[in-house]
């Protein structure tokens, strides 16, 4: 085919808008604007569908699908729907000579149900759930598409399901989405019917090394469906950056032709209860034997969310400013960087506290508000309300208002997102914690015993814990993980209760070790490494009996 026009085949015009237009304005509308090579690429997956007459672009934006579309197939017709009116002016004004490109300032969500595609392609909003109008949403899709939804449940995966719904025989599907709800709760739902659809043809992971999208802290996966009974298989791959788009070039190319050593499973292979990282990245977990899940020796579960960290913390400053005394406040690590090492003491608790660090929460639901100091918390109280504290989301829901979560000070805390592997502390100085450290709290293994929590501890420390747990792990940009306390309750580890006493001695004796070198500002990776070593002889897959 004659192509007559040429489109331009950059991002110079996303460029020129992002510096027209203030960043509170894109992220309103979460306009993240895919690069150039990427759309590219998924175009040619939507040029693949021999028979294409109409295309879908329901994020339009500046139409960059479009351009890379035009540039191979002039004569589609193209239907786009976009909700900011700042965008729309933009991409109808480069577009008003182009007849086959019809641009509605609509919402996507709530429109267009009935009509049938031969190509979408998409790169939708990423809207966390509190982020869009959930509820009425979520009513859509259920209603047109007779499947139940989390109701934490991203909106990028909402476009993708009515997308996938809308798919003409033959037709074909490419979207550009954060890769997290591959790994998360409210993903099994949206796993499952890409499953019962049976349209998932390729998931491709790209993995980490650097951010997608400018400014947005998030991985990306592009999903490829196709509504054809060319195959039963899924194909997984990963790609580090933009340097390797060549590969899924090939992958398209052969398409629905997989090479045996690619990650390709049938779609009864696919569980979408689990993780679907398992899928396409290698697991730790498979070079041990006798793994347990943690929840067999430990609960997690979050810190405290007070509803407005910066009316709920306070150092001593600003207890003496507003007379609160010290039985009314909850020793608390109000930020994750003040606990430095593995062990938190009642010492580095009080070093906190001089330093008129803020390590204590307001905490007066037992008040009788009779005394001088009581009236001090009275009138605490009162300024929360008059800066509608008490009308915030989490407030409003607790009874009194200013009254705190119950949770009892954990024993160990770990981390909720790392860079370099999960973070456990313990708290030696039994004070309670916010939601930048998740709680663990260790449980009966039986009627008679306790699981040895310096034991526990001392298995949390090892490079094969931290490894092993690292499969449950969320991943977001530039290699940042995180951890919901169901990731690590879920998490497997090796089964402690299956040593012997002198194992656990030898394990207990350097644990000792180790704390003193700690609490001595010293170097312990030595006596981890030795504690590792123990633990791996005993539960490797590799260890053989005689």
């Amino acid at each position: 085919m004659i192509v007559t026009k040429k489109y331009i085949t950059n991002n110079s015009i996303e460029n020129d808008y992002s510096k027209s237009i203030s960043i509170e304005h894109r992220k309103k509308f979460a306009q993240f604007f895919t690069p150039f090579p990427i759309a590219d690429l998924m175009s040619k997956w939507i040029l693949g569908n021999k028979k294409l007459k109409t295309v879908l672009e329901p994020a339009f934006g500046l139409g960059v699908f479009s351009r890379a579309i035009l540039n191979q197939n002039e004569s589609v017709e193209i239907k786009g729907f976009e909700i900011d009116n700042a965008i729309f002016e933009n991409a109808k004004q480069y577009f008003e000579d182009t007849d086959n490109v019809n641009i509605h300032l609509q919402d996507y969500m709530y429109n267009d149900w009935q009509n049938k595609y031969d190509g979408i392609i998409c790169n939708p909003p990423y809207f966390k759930f509190h982020d869009y109008d959930n509820k009425n949403i979520l009513k859509e899709i259920e209603t047109n598409l007779k499947c139940k939804l989390n109701g934490f449940t991203n909106l990028y995966t909402l476009f993708l399901l009515k997308s996938i719904h809308q798919l003409s025989p033959n037709g074909r599907c490419a979207y550009i989405i954060p890769s997290e709800f591959l790994n998360s709760d409210y993903g099994k739902w949206v796993k499952a019917y890409l499953i019962k659809s049976k349209t998932l043809r390729h998931i491709i992971v790209i993995d980490f090394e650097e951010n997608v999208f400018d400014d947005a802290l998030t991985t990306a996966s592009i999903i490829l469906c196709a509504n054809d009974n060319s195959t039963n298989r899924v194909q997984f791959s990963n790609i580090q950056s933009l340097r390797d788009l060549s590969k899924i070039d090939a992958i398209i190319t052969d398409y629905p032709n997989f090479s045996d050593t690619t990650l390709t499973y049938n779609f009864s292979e696919l569980n979408p209860e689990i993780k679907w990282k398992a899928y396409y990245q290698k697991q730790n977990s498979i070079k041990f034997k006798n793994l347990v899940p943690f929840s067999t020796y430990a609960k997690v579960v979050r810190g405290i969310a007070t509803g407005s960290n910066e009316y709920f913390t306070f150092n001593t400053s600003k207890a003496q400013e507003f007379g609160i005394e010290e039985q009314y406040l909850l020793p608390c690590i109000c930020s994750a960087k003040d606990a430095k090492s593995s062990f938190f003491t009642t010492q580095d608790f009080e070093e906190l506290k001089n330093s008129d660090k803020s390590v204590f929460l307001f905490n007066a639901k037992n008040s009788t508000l009779a005394t001088v100091a009581e009236e001090n918390i009275k009138k605490y109280i009162q300024k929360g309300e008059e800066e509608e504290i008490n009308k915030r989301f989490l407030t409003a829901s607790r009874t009194p208002w200013y009254s705190l979560e119950n949770r009892k000070p954990a024993p160990i805390w770990v981390s909720v997102f790392n860079r370099t592997g999960l973070r456990f502390i313990r708290n030696e100085a039994n004070i309670s914690n916010l939601t930048s450290y998740h709680c663990i709290y260790p449980k009966q293994t039986n009627l008679f015993s306790d699981i040895d929590i310096d034991l526990l501890f001392a298995y949390l420390l090892t490079d094969t814990a931290k490894q092993i747990f690292e499969d449950n792990s969320r991943e977001y940009g530039n290699g940042l993980q995180k951890f919901e306390p169901n990731d690590l309750n879920k998490g497997m580890m090796l089964d402690l209760g299956l040593l012997d006493k002198q194992t656990q001695k030898k394990i207990l004796d350097l644990y000792k070790e180790y704390r003193k070198l700690i609490l001595d500002k010293q170097n312990g990776d030595d006596i981890i490494n030795k504690i590792d070593k123990i633990l791996i002889k005993q539960f490797s897959e590799e260890r053989t009996t005689t």
